[in-house]
């Protein structure tokens, strides 16, 4: 028995409940071994509805002088919809931004997942029209993600919106491990251009999809199994659910908390560890394993018009270049026209990062210089080097 991601939601914004019934019924014809979501083991109590949330986007809106612009997971159709719901509540107009976001919602919209009009997937041209308190976005770019929607507005990049004072920003998801450098980011350079910005931290605009330790436990009661497996989580939150496996009953001997690589072996007699295959990361260096079609195509690439290497030393604090940058190339031109070309290069970097002063995210910084210094090289030489972009933040 695998739970997958989960948690119950007795309130759920969209399809139904959890069948808790069925599962108890599994539970009575026995159930070897189970393997059960372990994110948030170390949570006590539930994880809140998604019913919260709704409420929480409506106040939020209606309250908020400007335009609201939400963004979430593409994937999170129910909470598209929550955003949609709101919106209509308190009299917005809603407009969708982000390719995949936008992708999605028209799939939704298709199969029926989605209740809305057909105008959320208006051009974002139709805004201009409307008085700023009646519009609400939905984005992509809740994590940070460099080229999201969102980090375009932050940055000034996005074509069509411009952050100004008085818009309201919301980010309804919660910060996946590794990405809170880039949210941080966002968030600063949101609040320089004079948004308020909410987020789950200070907002109830987000709940998370993983049970907490009572639906843990609820499980457990409920699937009885006779070995137990905690997945998905840090070591941390498999001690912790392992542990809470054997407080509803689950045999000392029985509950074993796994490593990648480990070999659990259960018969007839019960289940042990035998033993570890390798699990370790797989460095690709087309020799001792097979090459993957992206390193081919970079070897392609270098082979056929060399590379550029744009080396930029930043100012961490402020995002402005400290000095001229240094451009390097092998295997792009001839000796004796490089330092020319390379010298203008520079210059090209350092428009190219003119009037982005706030810009902190380095991410940002490499799509700026890698795109302006592609297209200069293009025009001057009809070839495309690879371009490598590197920041130096001191």
């Amino acid at each position: 028995f695998h739970t997958g991601d989960f948690k119950l939601d007795h309130t759920p914004i969209m399809g139904e409940p959890t069948d808790l019934s069925r599962i108890a019924e599994l539970g009575r014809q026995g159930v070897l071994l189970m393997l059960s979501d372990s994110t948030y083991a170390e949570t006590p109590g539930y994880t809140a509805s998604e019913y919260v949330v709704g409420d929480a986007l409506e106040h939020i809106m209606a309250h908020s002088p400007g335009r609201v612009i939400v963004a979430t997971f593409a994937s999170l159709i129910s909470r598209v919809q929550q955003v949609i719901d709101a919106s209509y509540a308190t009299g917005r107009h809603v407009f969708i931004t982000g390719r995949s976001m936008m992708n999605n919602a028209k799939m939704a919209l298709k199969q029926k997942y989605l209740e809305a009009q057909e105008d959320i997937l208006a051009p974002l041209e139709r805004m201009r029209g409307l008085p700023r308190e009646q519009i609400t976005i939905i984005t992509t770019g809740a994590q940070g993600e460099p080229t999201s929607a969102l980090v375009r507005m932050a940055n000034r990049d996005h074509r069509h919106i411009e952050i100004q004072d008085g818009d309201t920003v919301i980010l309804s998801s919660s910060p996946i491990p590794g990405n809170e450098l880039l949210i941080n980011r966002t968030i600063d350079n949101l609040y320089r251009l004079g948004a308020r910005v909410l987020y789950s931290g200070i907002a109830n605009v987000h709940v998370h999809g993983h049970a907490a330790q009572e639906e843990l436990k609820v499980m457990l009661s409920l699937v009885q199994p006779r070995h137990f497996v905690p997945v998905h989580g840090e070591y941390r939150n498999l001690v912790m659910h392992a542990g809470l496996a054997r407080a509803m009953g689950v045999e000392e001997g029985n509950a074993f908390v796994l490593e990648d690589g480990d070999i659990l072996e259960i018969d007839r007699r019960g289940a042990k560890v035998v033993g570890r295959v390798p699990a370790d990361y797989v460095y690709v260096d087309g020799l001792a394993v097979g090459v993957d079609r992206v390193v081919l195509r970079d070897r392609r690439h270098l082979a056929t018009d060399g590379v550029i290497i744009a080396i930029v030393t930043i100012d961490k604090h402020t995002g402005k270049p400290i000095g001229r940058p240094d451009v390097v190339s092998r295997g792009f031109i001839e000796a004796e026209m490089s330092d020319s070309l390379m010298e203008r290069a520079g210059q090209v970097i350092l428009a190219s990062l003119g009037g982005a002063e706030h810009v902190a995210e380095r991410s940002d910084f490499n799509a700026r210089v890698h795109d302006a210094l592609s297209r200069f090289l293009y025009d001057e030489t009809h070839r495309h080097p690879m371009v490598l972009p590197l920041c130096v933040e001191v």
